[in-house]
């Protein structure tokens, strides 16, 4: 079905949208996490802010538990990353969507991928251009996502195993690059390979602290546009042989803690896949400001997230104080729904190994300070911590975030 430009234009995209709700409909019995999918792109994707349709379109179509582990199907809806084995992830699908609508995707686009991961990226994209050309540097993660986008029937994705760093010359230039893993600094063959007024967006940064960045190349030239704060996983490689700063998992560290740094005024830098989060500047508990986060539905997201690398054979615990305050918070129904400080330390394979919190808290209060000692595992590689209201509804407010760790 085509829609040309035409006054009923707006009748003819309803129809596409209802047709596609049909076909959707039609296939529940085939796929036993359809409505999970579609409850996810509409609570989790198009809530958040994604509004290409084109997009939302692509991820309710495309069988994100397919493109994970058995064991992991019943996760691949959620918030959340998944391991995918090779010390790779998959990450939310918000951020897949966010990638793609920044990039502006067009029906003849040819688009350069760096870090094929499970191939979900790359099927999503699939929907939404002429050509996608994906490469992983893991050789055996690499071939298992090809030969997984071929039986899927993504027949226009091209993929390879490679250093993703070098690009593809030989398909060179490209209307889009989309990097799915972080190098310190964009590489020099890919500035090179994207076409004049093409499109790029890259996580820039060091190990756990990264940040989006959309770049547009402008008389041969790349012009940068500073995004939102994220975490993936590192580009390996030569990007990884470049890496000037690398993580001291002995000494791990919260980066702004305080809340006072931020370089947009709205959101605190080094905190990522911030949900119903404001930063406030009056009357905080140390320093200018403070993070607060705000929910009126139970169960819907209101958090912050920030990775750490810790070694866990040479930290044997940390301990962790804040400034909290609390606004007629209510749990929610799930045990998991209470606001918290909430720590969860994974393994070299980014692999659950433990975890630990501080709250929950509930009802109001004025601020007071709270402080706990959690252990960490031993196989310990990097942690996740996660503050906010975490399906609760009401308001929770903290500040000065301080981890020490102890040593073994």
């Amino acid at each position: 079905m085509v829609c040309q430009a035409h006054p009923l234009r707006g009748v003819c995209t309803a129809l596409l949208a209802l047709s596609l709700f049909t076909v959707l409909q039609a296939r529940a019995e085939d796929d036993p996490y359809l409505k999970a999918r579609l409850k996810m792109v509409e609570e989790r994707v198009e809530r958040e802010g994604i509004r290409n349709k084109a997009v939302l379109n692509a991820v309710r179509e495309v069988p994100r538990h397919l493109f994970v582990a058995p064991k992991y199907e019943s996760d691949a809806y959620a918030e959340m990353i998944i391991p995918i084995g090779y010390r790779q992830t998959l990450s939310p699908a918000y951020i897949v969507a966010y990638m793609t609508e920044a990039i502006d995707p067009q029906p003849s686009d040819r688009v350069l991928e760096i870090g094929t991961g499970s191939g979900y990226q790359a099927a999503v994209l699939s929907k939404l251009v002429k050509e996608v050309y994906t490469i992983e540097i893991v050789e055996p993660l690499g071939k298992q996502a090809a030969e997984r986008l071929k039986s899927l029937g993504y027949k226009n994705v091209s993929a390879k195993v490679a250093d993703g760093f070098k690009g593809w010359p030989e398909h060179a230039p490209f209307d889009k690059i989309i990097v799915t893993c972080s190098p310190e600094s964009v590489p020099q063959p890919l500035a090179e390979q994207l076409r004049e007024g093409g499109k790029m967006i890259i996580p820039l940064g060091e190990r756990y602290q990264q940040t989006f960045y959309l770049f547009e190349k402008r008389d041969g030239l790349l012009v940068k546009t500073r995004l939102l704060p994220t975490l993936f996983v590192p580009m390996t490689g030569e990007a990884e042989d470049q890496r000037k700063k690398r993580p001291d998992g002995a000494h791990p560290k919260v980066v702004n803690g305080g809340f006072e740094i931020s370089t947009d005024g709205k959101e605190a830098d080094a905190w990522f896949y911030q949900r119903q989060a404001t930063l406030e500047h009056t009357k905080a508990p140390e320093g200018k400001s403070y993070i607060t986060f705000s929910n009126l539905e139970p169960g819907r997201d209101a958090h912050a997230f920030q990775g750490l690398g810790i070694d866990g054979a040479r930290v044997r615990s940390v301990k962790i104080s804040l400034a909290v305050k609390a606004e007629d918070v209510v749990p929610g129904s799930e045990s998991y729904e209470r606001p918290s400080l909430y720590i969860r330390f994974f393994d070299g394979e980014n692999r659950k190994v433990g975890d630990g919190f501080l709250g929950p808290w509930q009802g109001s209060f004025p601020w007071r300070r709270v402080s706990g000692e959690i252990p960490v595992p031993r196989e310990t590689h990097m942690a996740m911590m996660q503050i906010g209201l975490r399906g609760a509804t009401g308001k929770i407010s903290m500040d000065d975030i301080r981890l020490v760790p102890h040593a073994r």
